[in-house]
Formats: C-alpha cells, structure tokens, sequence
C-alpha cells in the first residue's frame, strides 16, 4: 500500500506534534526535522499494516517496527532517537487527548540488544574503496569487488556468485539471485558502474583461463572469487585505508542499508533492494517496480 506524505502527515497528525516540538518543548529546528522524519517513517510502516490513524497502532505494531529498523541496519543511536521520538508523540497525542492509550510505553531500547554489526561512515566508504592500489595487478578486481558491495549492497555469496548474464550495465541494474534462489533486481550507480566496465573490459580478460565458470569476480587462478577471497579483499583496503573498525563484507551491506534509510529513503524500497524475503511477524512489504527503486537510489545514495 503507498501512501502519499500529504496523507502520512494528515492521518497521523504531525503538523500540531511539530508546533509542540518547537514551541511547547523548545526542541532545536535540527531535532524538530529528525522527530517528523522519524514520525513518517512509522506512518509509511504503519500504511504497510492498513493501520491510518496513531490510535491504532499497538505494542506489537511498535514493536515489529523498531526491530525492523534492527534488521534493516540502523545504527543503534539512529534506533534510539527513533524510539525517542514515538514516546515523545504519543506523550504528545496523550496530553492532547487525542489516543487514549500509549502503546510505547513498554517499548524497548536497543541498549538491551545485541549490538549491531558496525557501520562506516560516508567518508570511511569513500577511503575504501580509493585503497586499492591501480598499479597493483589485482586493483580493479578489488574496485570492482567494493563498489558492487557498498552501491548494490549485496551479499558476499550473492558477489562471489554474480554472473555476467546478471550485470545490466546499461540499464544501471544487477541482477541477483539471493537466498532461496529469489531473484531480484538492484539499481546501481555510475560509481559501480565505471568500475565494474573498466575491470570486464582490462583486467578480467587476462585471469579468465575458461575456468571462471561465468562469474564476474575471479581470484589470479582465473577461478570465481571465494569467501576467504572476499573477506581479504575487505581487510586488506580497510587496513590501507585507516580504518579502525573491524570491517567485513557485510559490513558494505549494513552501510548500504544504514546510508540509505538515514538518508530518509523509505523502508519498502530498502527492503526490497536488500532482498530480505519477510520478518518473523509478517510480511509487510510490497512489490516496488524498477523505476521506483531507481528513483530512490539515485537520490538517496551518496554514490548513486
């Protein structure tokens, strides 16, 4: 179900929440904007669920949607002052008399959960993946390998498995076949593009030895890239980039996800680039078309 933000900020009545914010609780005009962007996040989740109005969202509807926001990869801070928020607005709509209940009130903070695998930080990705070196013989594989992590946000098995029949170059598209077979298809950008057409048209011509078996990313036999390979190629340019943080492939994906929905793409689109099938509760997410998914990348992703 999409619904429009004209709609969101009707139905769940954000316009007097941000009057309350700004001149009853004295909230910065920078924490006004996050508390509504958080708010209509919460709105889009809710449409998902045929809910369309706050008073009927409950404990479970919170609750599924703050653990959703987990899988998806938000930072645990993002998370907080997401919570932050939906106490705030339903202390807000309780005040008011609006709803008569709040069901925030037992919901949980990701302090009690098992932290989050870290994420970079737009600056740190862009370090990455300059590090590989372009005299080194294996540099463009490695460009490759990175952009196609961090821009598409796939798997490592999904990127030591990617075919050249799944690369859509000129449609700005990947085509990906993840767990259970699922197929979908994930828009990219000019920066995994340009990488990946220079490492097809120079390099992996030289390593391809006909035992690649039709995959993109080969090691120096000529053979499909393994995971230890994918691993090594992570923490090799992590280490010559400075990087601190443990960094792992699917660290690319979490970053993926988390600089997209920080950036304020909506939740059904990620999901669907992501390629997450379902949630434990239920499924919440319909199908998005190319198009749409285009448009969101484009603008939501810093190198899109």
């Amino acid at each position: 179900m999409t619904v429009a933000p004209g709609e969101i900020e009707r139905d769940f009545q954000l316009e007097p929440f941000r009057d309350y914010l700004a001149l009853e609780a004295g909230h910065s005009a920078n924490t006004v904007e996050a508390y509504l962007r958080d708010l209509r996040r919460l709105g889009e989740f809710a449409a998902t669920k045929g809910v369309r109005a706050p008073a009927q969202l409950t404990r479970t509807h919170l609750r599924d949607f703050v653990y959703l926001l987990k899988d998806l990869g938000l930072s645990p801070a993002t998370i907080r002052r997401e919570v932050s928020a939906v106490r705030t607005y339903f202390g807000f709509l309780i005040g008011e008399g609006r709803v008569e209940q709040d069901p925030s009130d037992r919901l949980e903070s990701p302090q009690r959960w098992r932290r989050l695998p870290e994420t970079l930080s737009v600056k740190e990705v862009e370090a990455l993946l300059a590090a590989p070196n372009v005299d080194e013989p294996l540099a463009w594989r490695d460009r490759a390998f990175l952009e196609l992590a961090y821009g598409a946000g796939l798997r490592v098995s999904e990127l030591c498995g990617l075919g050249i029949t799944g690369l859509l170059l000129e449609e700005g598209l990947v085509r990906v076949f993840g767990k259970g077979g699922k197929e979908r298809l994930v828009p990219i950008g000019r920066g995994v593009i340009g990488a990946v057409s220079t490492y097809l048209h120079t390099l992996r011509p030289r390593l391809d030895r006909g035992k690649s078996g039709g995959r993109v990313l080969l090691n120096v036999r000529g053979e499909p890239l393994s995971r230890v390979g994918a691993w090594g190629i992570v923490k090799r340019c992590a280490r010559r980039a400075g990087i601190t943080k443990r960094v792992t492939p699917h660290t690319l994906r979490h970053s993926f996800a988390t600089h997209l929905l920080e950036g304020g793409a909506d939740l059904r689109a990620v999901q669907e680039m992501l390629g997450h099938a379902d949630l434990s509760t239920t499924q919440i997410y319909t199908h998005v078309d190319r198009e749409y998914l285009r448009s969101v990348h484009k603008q939501f992703h810093p190198r899109a």
